[in-house]
């Protein structure tokens, strides 16, 4: 099984540590329409908060469109406490002076 194919299963796992791995490792997959839903989907996790912070905060590193975009869906679809954590996962990689700048393009 790929990389992404394992990633894929890991995002409907009843394991919130699968789920977080698996946000982190479709992150640079999300330009691929089957990665790109399943990180939707961890976006906006129900149960664990922690699936939302990651997987976030993933994107918002790789910094491409597509993680930008993925993110802003999710915000607008968010409930307040879902929002939090997608904020919270953004601020991460906004305190690490290596983070992307997410008000620019990609490179």
């Amino acid at each position: 099984m790929t990389s992404l194919q394992t990633a894929l299963a890991e995002a409907s796992s009843p394991s919130f540590s699968r789920r977080v791995r698996a946000g982190r490792d479709l992150a640079p997959f999300a330009e691929v329409p089957e990665a790109a839903e399943a990180l939707a989907g961890l976006l906006l996790d129900t149960e664990d908060m922690a699936v939302i912070r990651q997987t976030a905060e993933a994107l918002a590193r790789l910094g491409t469109e597509t993680a930008r975009r993925l993110i802003a869906d999710a915000m607008a679809k968010a409930d307040d406490t879902q929002a939090d954590w997608l904020q919270t996962g953004i601020d991460d990689t906004l305190t690490d002076p290596d983070g992307p700048d997410l008000v620019r393009p990609a490179r």
